[in-house]
């Protein structure tokens, strides 16, 4: 794809508008502050160099991520499907504790969780706040969560109290003692001087914690705060059968009055001696000075929603200290089954794009940003498939706009050329032209692999309006180098897009983009196009970043050599249907979908010193079936490739009742003038149809066990043929669901 560079005085502005100044020296390439073994470096210099590719531009991209992770030996309902779990929060907050203690400076505070339908208090939510320059933001006692042995001591809340007041007073701040609660907490009330400013109603200060109840729409704004009044919770916490002081903090509003306020509880609690104190309460307020990352629980992982950096370069090195940590948990990003199939961790790996703060973000910066950003997704399937998590298509957590219908795409289309007709757009213009298309089938704007319900939507109190565009197509990375190669390439697409138009018109793909685009092969290529699209604009990938996002041998059962040929047989995407109505589902943790179905892609090549002109004569066939390959080519050389599509295994609850499994998978591959011929079987299971000895103990001996399932007898080429139903044979695809 060409890049038509526009010279237009608009696309100048909107370029002019992305530059960021202030934070230009956040890109610039930094000293490495530790030893890597020798086979990262060229990843780290491939890092820095996007880094500083970005910064000579001028462009201010900030990127963040939301890694989860899953106890992979374990079969508990936590670590399956369930949200909730005593194992799963235990190891949460070893983990917080472990993130808390690797960050200089830091504190470890406990916020507010999610609250689903039904769910009667907040979930759990572990916060470590630290300053981005790595100056100490807290020196107060630490978390109990955080010490080797328990706290010591029974801490004396009065005296607490009373020197939270003294240092409150002497920062300033007005300071009333609030009558004891019910539950044996003192409460403390601090006001702004001046002269207006009186003690709230008794009523008003009795409000309850909160953490104790759930909110309708995810937010409990802070009246007092508001008014300049910040009421403190001081209690006790049990943590390891010991009590401990607890303070539930108010929404301190600024991040000034956040420092001010942490100094002061550090000096009342050192005057007290207390061995340990819980910070719970509102989250902090946040600026791009201050780092915050959360760890909390969600459906079969932890997910850790991670502070967004100015570089790829920082989120790096904070990656790789989250994945050291969870490893020495025993968390992991990705999932090993019993027959060597590898899966995710089950909660996907998204990434964030946005600026230094909201009015700072480059999709409100330059408007045309993110309509371009749609256009070019809709144009490369790659940025939606290739990296995609299991569950994916218009009933999945990450549905394209375009797998709706025709008229859905045309209206879309509409939408995107009165925003390039527009001048000067208003932040909640842009959300509310592109909301109602960038979301799923049942209209969930949080489903959508381009999801926008934090760019500036008013409808979702204290975290709408961020001017934060999340791509939620994204298989949780399996390591730090590939979550920030994942990274790199985003970003890189954005800043091609900010320097330069693009106004191709949206492609509707139809029943080709479930058929071709299943394929891996074709994914690839069209990643390639991609790749060379961003070089031609100025910020391309090298090769270290390049060669990390087309790795995927964990999708290969086997390689199978006969003549002059070799085929390859690895998985391919499949689209799994909702079982039920969406709308109605979508009030749970998870939804209930078929998941027996499962493609294969079968990719046909020469082998190495062989006559390349000897691939054409070869035949592939499934089940009797004669497959009409696909001839393309890409980096490798010509190839021909077809997928097949069967059920893994028949569901107690699902479609199609009365179908069985298949299995195995039988293939022939053989040549007619050669007499050359081999039986090639793919088995679900073990050919001896025995357990394993456990599950996978590393990728290694996953692809071992993925190996063993395909085998290859030589055989002779087949008599007959069969002619397959016409509603089994698409063009890229053999259905022997059909058969």
């Amino acid at each position: 794809m060409a890049v038509r560079r526009s010279r237009s005085a608009r696309c100048c502005r909107e370029v002019e508008n992305l530059n960021g100044g202030s934070h230009r020296s956040r890109y610039l390439m930094k000293t490495m502050q530790n030893h890597l073994p020798d086979e990262l470096a060229p990843f780290d210099a491939a890092v820095r160099a996007h880094d500083a590719a970005l910064a000579a531009l001028g462009l201010d991209i900030w990127v963040g991520s939301e890694p989860t992770f899953t106890n992979r030996h374990s079969t508990a309902p936590e670590w399956m499907n369930a949200a909730l779990g005593q194992d799963k929060q235990e190891r949460a907050e070893r983990l917080a504790a472990l993130l808390a203690r690797r960050s200089r400076g830091a504190v470890l505070m406990r916020s507010v969780g999610r609250c689903y339908p039904g769910e009667k208090v907040p979930r759990w939510s572990y916060g470590v706040l630290r300053e981005r320059d790595g100056s100490p933001l807290w020196n107060g006692p630490p978390d109990p969560l955080m010490l080797d042995a328990p706290a010591p001591s029974m801490p004396e809340l009065e005296d607490f109290a009373q020197a939270f007041m003294s240092a409150a007073a002497a920062a300033g701040f007005l300071t009333w003692p609030v009558a004891t609660s019910d539950d044996g907490s003192l409460r403390v009330l601090l006001s702004e001087a001046g002269p207006a400013r009186r003690r709230p109603a008794a009523e008003v200060l009795q409000r309850p914690s909160i953490h104790s109840f759930c909110s309708p729409d995810g937010a409990v704004p802070d009246d007092l705060a508001a008014e300049g009044h910040f009421l403190f919770l001081l209690g006790t916490d049990t943590c390891r059968e010991a009590a401990v002081a607890r303070v539930e903090l108010p929404d301190l509003c600024t991040p000034a009055r956040l420092r001010t306020l942490l100094g002061v509880l550090a000096q009342a609690a050192r005057a007290c001696a207390l061995p340990a104190l819980v910070l719970a309460g509102y989250a902090p307020p946040l600026d791009a000075t201050l780092a915050w990352s959360t760890v909390t629980p969600d459906p079969a992982v932890i997910e850790v929603n991670m502070a967004p950096y100015a570089s790829v370069s920082d989120m790096l090195d904070a990656t790789r200290t989250l994945f050291d940590s969870a490893g020495d948990l025993g968390l992991d990003p990705f999932r090993l089954w019993f027959n060597g199939d590898v899966a995710d961790s089950g909660g996907a790996g998204q990434i964030t794009l946005g600026g230094p703060s909201a009015a700072a973000s480059p999709f409100l910066k330059a408007p045309q940003l993110l309509p371009r950003l749609v256009r070019y997704v809709n144009r490369h399937p790659s940025l939606s498939y290739l990296f995609a998590h299991d569950y994916i298509g218009a009933c999945g957590q990450s549905a394209r706009a375009d797998e709706r219908n025709r008229e859905h795409v045309d209206e879309l289309e509409l939408a995107l050329e009165l925003l390039a007709r527009a001048r000067d757009v208003e932040p909640e213009h842009i959300w509310r032209s592109l909301s109602p298309f960038l979301a799923d089938i049942a209209g969930n704007t949080h489903r959508a692999e381009i999801n926008i319900e934090k760019l500036w939507n008013p409808y979702l109190p204290g975290r709408g309006c961020l001017g934060l565009v999340e791509f939620r197509a994204l298989r949780m990375a399996r390591s730090a180098q590939q979550l920030a190669a994942l990274a790199a390439l985003l970003r890189s697409v954005a800043a091609r897009l900010a320097l330069a138009e693009f106004d191709e018109p949206l492609a509707y793909w139809g029943a080709e983009l479930h058929d071709r685009y299943a394929l891996p092969f074709f994914l690839q290529r069209d990643l390639q196009t991609v790749f060379d699209d961003l070089a031609a604009a100025g910020v391309g990938l090298d090769a270290a970043l390049r060669e990390l996002l087309v790795d995927d041998e964990f999708r290969v059962f086997g390689r199978v050599a006969c003549g002059g040929v070799e085929l390859t047989i690895r998985r391919a995407l499949e689209f799994w249907p909702l079982v039920g109505d969406a709308a109605s589902q979508e009030s749970g943790t998870s939804r209930l979908v078929d998941s027996s179905n499962a493609r294969l892609e079968l990719c046909l090549r020469a082998r190495p010193g062989a006559d390349p002109g000897e691939l054409a004569g070869w035949r592939v066939a499934a089940h009797g079936v004669a497959l009409p390959m696909q001839s393309g080519s890409d980096a490798a050389g010509a190839a021909r490739v077809f997928g097949l599509r069967y059920r893994r295994y028949q569901p107690a609850l699902g479609l199609h009742p009365g179908l069985p499994a298949h299995g195995p998978i039988e293939m022939t591959l053989w040549h007619p003038d050669l007499g050359q011929a081999l039986a090639i079987s793919l088995h679900e299971w073990r050919t001896d149809n025995l357990p394993y000895d456990g599950l996978p103990k590393h990728h290694g001996d996953a692809g071992e066990r993925r190996a063993a399932r395909v085998q290859a007898v030589a055989a002779a080429p087949p008599a007959q043929l069969r002619v397959p139903p016409r509603a089994a044979m698409s063009r890229c695809c053999l259905d022997l669901r059909w058969l």
